[in-house]
């Protein structure tokens, strides 16, 4: 039985802009961010919602004043120096990759293009209770006491050794010393299979993997989402 509040309706908000510089766009902004709508639970849905409005108006602030400036500053140096100008990107969109069992988990793509050979991408992400509206760390879904970034490092390990031996090159030749060097709880997302951990461009990989994943079944941590919260399996 599907319970009250235990997934959101989902819709979409966009902010999409151009910035001109003497009749030139110099820079075009788009941001897409998600507003949840609980009926039963007006607080959680007005904490989840605040944080994504937060960090939507954050990236809009950021690309209107800081790339804006960087972006006037190439224009002048392209018009100086007599090569083309490329219009600057900068995008945000977000996915949601749970929306069940009281539990919302979403990861956002910030894209810059600053005229270089590609773009940059790093990627951020939440999972909240639609219970609470309480944003949860990792360790969370672990056991008091349980150790969970050495639980986890160790099975990213093991699905890289593997896709090592079945695609030689997908990472760089130091992958295990830097998987666990970058390793970040906080860089994770729920998706209805298990636990995703990523890691973001060029940390373990050339530019050319893009942002590196590893799907870890919840069975294999011990994990059950419930509405009643977390119940380790053992």
């Amino acid at each position: 039985m599907n319970l009250p509040n235990s997934s959101a309706e989902v819709t979409f908000q966009e902010n999409n802009r151009e910035f001109s510089y003497r009749g030139t766009v110099v820079l075009t902004l788009a941001v897409q961010y998600p507003e949840i709508q609980l009926r039963e639970n007006p607080n959680a849905q007005a904490r989840i919602n605040s944080r994504f409005r937060q960090q939507g108006a954050e990236f809009s602030r950021y690309a209107a004043a800081t790339l804006y400036r960087q972006a006037v500053r190439d224009y002048h140096s392209a018009q100086e120096h007599d090569y083309p100008f490329r219009t600057y990107d900068a995008v945000m969109k977000y996915e949601i990759t749970l929306n069940q069992d009281c539990y919302l988990s979403s990861y956002r793509d910030r894209y810059e293009f600053t005229g270089g050979a590609h773009g940059n991408t790093i990627r951020a992400s939440d999972t909240f209770s639609l219970k609470s509206g309480r944003r949860f760390s990792l360790s969370h879904f672990f056991a008091p006491g349980q150790n969970c970034r050495r639980v986890v490092a160790s099975k990213i390990l093991r699905q890289a050794e593997e896709n090592m031996r079945q695609n030689p090159g997908v990472y760089f030749d130091d992958y295990k010393h830097l998987i666990l060097k970058y390793f970040n709880p906080e860089n994770y997302y729920l998706t209805p299979d298990g636990v995703t951990i990523y890691y973001q461009q060029y940390e373990i990989a050339p530019y050319a993997s893009g942002i590196v994943t590893f799907l870890i079944p919840y069975d294999s941590l011990g994990i059950v989402l419930s509405c009643l919260g977390r119940v380790p399996q053992f």
